[in-house]
């Protein structure tokens, strides 16, 4: 298990797609007075970055019916945005009309890690409501460090098939030391690899970047919709530029005022939280694996089960055996989409019988893993991300063990797991350049800040408090499962947001559905 606050969205059915990630970050570099949070909006870009707010995109067919691509360049460093650059994948599905055309909506699938234009071609581009999609064109920029912007790597495919088998519940010194040692030698490769670009993922400068995006396209104000991860970069933007906010959703909403112990602990309930709504739901079901009588009762039996696999592991038909880590990482996968709840009993079930290949595949799709035994970046760049936003959550195993307890208390089926992979920043190349605080966005149109009640990866209380946080914030809540809200089949939401991004009418904060 590698859930190192990854806090993933669906966006199509888990046997199709990969899951698209968001991660609990925030804070980033410090800025130049004229570019300060609150005040960038109010300010034209310097002398040095006008050339990249005045650059020309050439936009080319990419190889997908109906949607254009171009690279745009950023500085590498904007304390020095005379020297090196970084390029950018860009993309983008022209509005389709009728209706006047509202400029462009940017759209982040969450992360950090995510492809936001790998998202819009699959989905979003096609997927969104054919009101939106006729009014705006639809726009994605991956993130610096993420897919086709110069991606960070760390691991080859096999050494982070080793990676993702690690044990993340040491029950001893020795098993803790070689977890450690896993982390030292995945954050060892992202440098090597990586060292250029590894100071220069932070969230505050991808929110940079989609300033010049948004320039670059042409329109006054920044027009967005963020998933999970992509909230935190949606208020990052709002947060530094806020005259050029416009219509902002920010959908399954971290809380940037967290350090990173606290936001592991509290995803670590929410994650609890959405394995109770399964087994309540498994129960009742005649083919559930953890039996029929309660919700207590399929807790211990999952407990057991991951228990059997660390001692023994099972058969998947690959060279990979199916053992607690990778079994946990699975069932996780399945707590983002209820939709996958189906899917997660018969893999359970299979893997009690002895075949552990069904509930591998949903491990190999929450780590983006192919066929062929090679990875996506989403890992590496998370990290990446997370560890240059905030300060590490722990630093030795020590200080693992001593918070292990609350963990546990927040979570008897996943907490000793997250406890110990919280540690994964502790052993990062690169000093963090952020800190955790609240985010006030003064001066900012309406955002409209959306959280589900039984949210697994951003617990329901953090779209609360970013909601309360902004000075423009309107809550909508969901009462409901799985990870973010936005086109997951509430015509209550999709309808509200359908209505703030073309009318420009934001519900009322407070808003339930």
């Amino acid at each position: 298990m590698d859930t190192r606050r990854l806090l993933r969205t669906y966006a199509l059915p888990l046997a199709t797609v990969g899951l698209l990630v968001s991660g609990c970050t925030t804070g980033g570099p410090s800025v130049s007075e004229s570019e300060a949070p609150g005040t960038a909006g109010r300010s034209a870009p310097s002398a040095a970055l006008a050339p990249y707010y005045g650059q020309k995109l050439d936009w080319r067919e990419c190889g997908v019916p109906n949607f254009e691509c171009a690279t745009m360049k950023a500085p590498l460093d904007y304390a020095k945005p005379e020297g090196e650059t970084i390029k950018l994948a860009v993309s983008r599905a022209k509005a389709t009309g009728p209706g006047k055309r509202l400029g462009s909506l940017l759209v982040n699938p969450g992360g950090p890690g995510g492809s936001a234009v790998g998202y819009l071609q699959a989905y979003a581009g096609i997927g969104y409501p054919a009101p939106v999609r006729a009014r705006y064109d639809m726009v994605a920029v991956d993130p610096r460090g993420v897919a086709r912007s110069e991606p960070v790597q760390c691991l080859s495919g096999p050494e982070m098939d080793r990676y993702t088998q690690v044990d993340q519940t040491p029950d001893d010194a020795a098993e803790a030391d070689t977890l450690e040692q896993a982390y030292e030698k995945f954050a060892t490769g992202c440098e090597k690899r990586s060292g250029k670009v590894l100071p220069h993922v932070s969230t505050t400068e991808a929110a940079r970047d989609m300033d010049i995006a948004r320039a670059v396209l042409g329109d006054e104000k920044l027009n967005y919709v963020g998933a999970s991860y992509g909230t935190f970069l949606g208020a990052t933007y709002a947060e530094l530029f806020p005259d050029r906010t416009g219509r902002l959703v920010l959908d399954g909403a971290m809380d940037p005022a967290l350090p990173a112990r606290e936001l592991n602990r509290d995803q670590t309930a929410g994650f609890e939280t959405a394995f109770k709504s399964f087994a309540a739901d498994c129960v009742k079901q005649a083919d559930c694996p953890l039996g029929k009588k309660s919700v207590a009762d399929a807790t211990t039996r999952l407990k057991d089960f991951f228990a059997k696999l660390d001692a023994s592991p099972v058969p998947t038909g690959q060279d990979r055996e199916l053992g607690e880590s990778l079994a946990t990482t699975g069932v996780i996968a399945a707590m983002y989409d209820d939709g996958a709840w189906p899917q997660l009993r018969t893999a359970l079930a299979a893997a009690q019988d002895g075949d552990g290949a069904p509930l591998l595949a949903m491990a190999d799709s929450y780590y983006e893993r192919e066929a062929d035994g090679s990875y996506a970046n989403l890992m590496f760049a998370n990290a990446a991300v997370n560890c240059l936003d905030l300060p590490a959550a722990f630093k030795t195993s020590d200080a693992v063990r001593a918070a292990a307890p609350e963990f546990e208390k927040a979570s008897p089926v996943f907490g000793r797991g997250f406890a110990w992979a919280a540690l994964n920043c502790g052993h990062w190349p690169v000093p963090p350049t952020g800190k955790p605080h609240p985010i006030e966005a003064k001066g900012a149109a309406p955002i409209v800040v959306v959280g589900t009640t039984r949210d697994p990866a951003t617990p329901y209380k953090w779209a609360e408090s970013l909601a309360g946080q902004l000075s423009s914030g309107r809550l909508l809540t969901y009462d409901g499962d799985g990870h973010t809200a936005y086109g997951r089949g509430s015509d209550c939401v999709d309808t509200a947001i359908n209505t703030y991004l073309l009318e420009g009418e934001a519900p009322k904060d407070g808003t339930r559905c």
